[in-house]
């Protein structure tokens, strides 16, 4: 009888036991939850039972709530302590980054195990410090299988690849997590064939993939667009039972959009109902790299009517189908659904925004994301300075930079291209200079091709065409063509015949059919009035097979895109538009426009070269425009080529007629019409 009754007090004391750590397991994390972070250290000292499990739930949720101090107290006033409390009091520090501490309490632990000595080596692989992590490794007494994985995965991660192999082959034993981290590790680091190599290893030693095996090896095979093998992984998933994890799902979809089996992509997709974001966005981002970018919009639509809210990385993916298409009603209303959802402030979602606006011709709008955008990143700064670049505002370039500096954010090489871009289409000749000069000087950065590139664009527009073949010549790399390119435009704006000739025989050295040398050579030919020569020049193309590129221009309004040609008759409103057109050249002439025959780059009679010029595809599409749009509302044109200097002094005359506010982007920049005047001041 005495010995059930002591047995049954001993249950008892377990059940009130356990009911107690639960109890007090779960008003701390309420408490940490709700903000109430101080009362949480009332609740130990109310029970009499205050043990080691509990202690350590509650340094664990100080911990996931940043409050360090709060979990070292409760540690320091545990009269008995585990190796698990104590494991877990040091991971805790290397969480929120107090190596001091960790250090000082893995120095006083009195039996330490092995997962003592990994939390310290994956802390400090986690916080960038391989060496001390590789030292830690060496003198650790005991290593598992984990402590090696941890090291490799480590590596990996700090961009190490060469000692992660290393370390695989020196392994004792590999489990499937060892080959999944090592073709995982690879992968991320760009060598993905490496990866597919290691899994055909893997496979040889008898070792059976797991469905994150798969999921690494099929992201390879999608990075490398290897179909074959990718086709006989989906075959063994789908024997295996795989195919309803998410995490092959996922990569599947994402395989087939890169190796363009967009049919297949989808089929994966329908196969069944996902509720995952995850599935979803790999389909939308399928449909975008693909360049199906209405289909894109569409499964982002679907989204919301399948009730599965879109995140950053949908969000991102649909906002560039939008810029591809340069829809930019459309990317207001995604802009919308984000402030709905409340990512109006994520810096992915931002740095998409920043570049529809500006590509779609609105700055101000772009600059106004930028400012709300709440932790910047350097993709933030760039997106705004090359936008604040293509629209001609090489000062806000310049003010840009100097608050990312600042701001303690580090340029890259994006950066400088943009502020060199800045500064060669708003006629910085100086700023130029000083930047170029810098970045030479820049011992973190490689100046690469784009960067002399944009010198020799500035140096050229700017009249220094001397200066600008001696940097070409010096270059410490061989130019390509886009520099001879600048050179050679710039001979056309300075009308320096004998220089382009020497310039367009260096392009046609490294690229005989690049068809922009041979149309920017026949329209100096043709300035010079050297019609012989012009002639010459369009018979090489026509024997070569090269061919100009037609002049462009097109209006996207209510989700539709209206193309125009030079003389352009077939769009369904021919009638109206011309009409529009000989209203605003009666309006023209009554401020004295006169045709500049010189952009007419045709040996014809010059009335005809004033026909010739007066249905220039630009001026078709903003007279469509005009028709069509509400009335006082901006009007943004996209052309191909760039603007020749007649239909540039057009339309000054045509957003003062009209009072209306005109965009046009050509193939150099963002020209604003307004009143008479332009962005550019008469500089592109």
């Amino acid at each position: 009888m005495i010995r059930r009754l002591r047995v049954s007090q001993r249950l008892f004391n377990t059940i009130l036991h356990t009911k107690v750590t639960i109890f007090v397991n779960h008003i701390t994390c309420d408490h940490l939850k709700n903000q109430k972070k101080n009362d949480t250290l009332v609740f130990p000292n109310k029970f009499r039972y205050p043990d080691v499990y509990s202690c350590t739930k509650m340094i664990q949720s100080y911990v996931r709530n940043n409050r360090l101090d709060n979990a070292l107290k409760v540690f320091d006033e545990m009269p008995v302590r585990d190796t698990v409390m104590w494991n877990s009091m040091i991971k805790g520090c290397i969480d929120c980054e107090d190596l001091e501490v960790a250090f000082k309490l893995f120095d006083e632990m009195p039996e330490r195990n092995v997962v003592s000595w990994t939390t310290m080596v994956s802390g400090l692989l986690m916080l960038g410090r391989t060496e001390l992590a590789e030292q830690l490794f060496m003198e650790m007494p005991l290593k598992d299988e984990a402590a090696w994985n941890s090291m490799i995965h480590g590596y990996f991660v700090n961009g190490k690849v060469e000692a992660a192999v290393r370390l695989f082959h020196k392994m004792p034993s590999r489990s499937v997590i060892s080959w999944t981290s090592m073709i995982g590790g690879l992968d991320q680091t760009g060598k993905s064939d490496e990866a597919l190599f290691i899994f055909k290893q893997m496979l040889f030693c008898g070792v059976r993939p797991t469905s994150m095996t798969f999921s690494s090896v099929l992201t390879a095979c999608a990075n490398v667009k290897d179909l074959r093998l990718g086709l006989l992984i989906h075959g063994n998933v789908g024997k295996l039972g795989y195919l309803s994890d998410v995490y092959i799902t996922v990569p599947l979809i994402t395989f087939y959009a890169h190796c363009a089996d967009i049919d297949s992509c989808c089929k994966v997709f329908y196969e069944k109902a996902h509720s995952s974001v995850v599935a979803w966005t790999s389909l939308l981002t399928g449909y975008s790299i693909n360049c199906k970018h209405e289909n894109a919009l569409e499964v982002f639509s679907d989204m919301f009517r399948s009730n599965v809210l879109p995140n950053q990385s949908s969000f991102t993916s649909a906002l560039n189908s939008c810029c591809e298409l340069e829809a930019l009603d459309r990317g207001k209303e995604i802009n919308g659904a984000a402030v709905k959802l409340g990512l109006e402030t994520d810096v992915f979602v931002g740095n998409s925004l920043i570049v529809l606006y500006s590509k779609c011709g609105n700055i101000n709008d772009g600059l106004f994301i930028f400012k709300s955008i709440a932790e910047k990143n350097t993709v933030s700064w760039n997106s705004m300075i090359v936008g604040c670049a293509q629209h001609g505002y090489g000062k806000w370039a310049l003010i840009l930079f100097n608050q990312m500096i600042r701001n303690g954010v580090s340029p890259d090489d994006i950066t400088f291209t943009g502020l060199l871009s800045a500064c060669s289409r708003s006629g910085m000749l100086n700023k130029g200079r000083c930047i170029f000069n810098f970045l030479l000087n820049y011992k973190s950065m490689n100046v690469k091709l784009e960067h002399y590139a944009c010198m020799v664009d500035i140096l050229g527009r700017n009249g220094e065409l001397n200066e600008a073949v001696e940097l070409a010549k010096n270059m410490p790399m061989e130019p390509n063509t886009s520099i001879w390119l600048a050179l050679l435009s710039a001979c056309k704006t300075h009308s320096n015949l004998k220089l382009a000739e020497t310039a367009a025989e260096a392009i046609f050295n490294v690229d005989p059919n690049c068809s922009a040398a041979y149309t920017l050579l026949s329209n100096l030919y043709a300035f010079a009035g050297r019609w012989h020569d012009v002639s010459r020049i369009r018979g090489v193309m026509k024997i070569n097979g090269i061919t100009k590129e037609r002049g462009l221009s097109w209006v996207n309004l209510k989700g539709l895109r209206h193309e125009f040609y030079s003389g352009d008759k077939s769009h369904p409103m021919t009638t109206e538009i011309y009409a529009k057109l000989e209203w605003i050249g009666e309006k023209l002439k009554g401020f004295g426009y006169v045709p500049d025959q010189m952009f007419a780059l045709h040996d014809v009679e010059d009335e005809q070269k004033e026909t010739l010029l007066l249905y220039h595809s630009e001026r078709l599409a903003i007279c469509f425009a005009l028709l069509c749009s509400v009335e006082g509302s901006t009007i943004t044109v996209m052309k191909n080529l760039r603007v020749c200097g007649d239909c540039h002094s057009v339309i000054k005359l045509i957003a003062k007629v009209v009072k209306r506010e005109i965009v046009v982007r050509d193939s150099s920049r963002f020209h604003h019409f307004k009143d008479g005047f332009c962005s550019c001041s008469d500089y592109w």
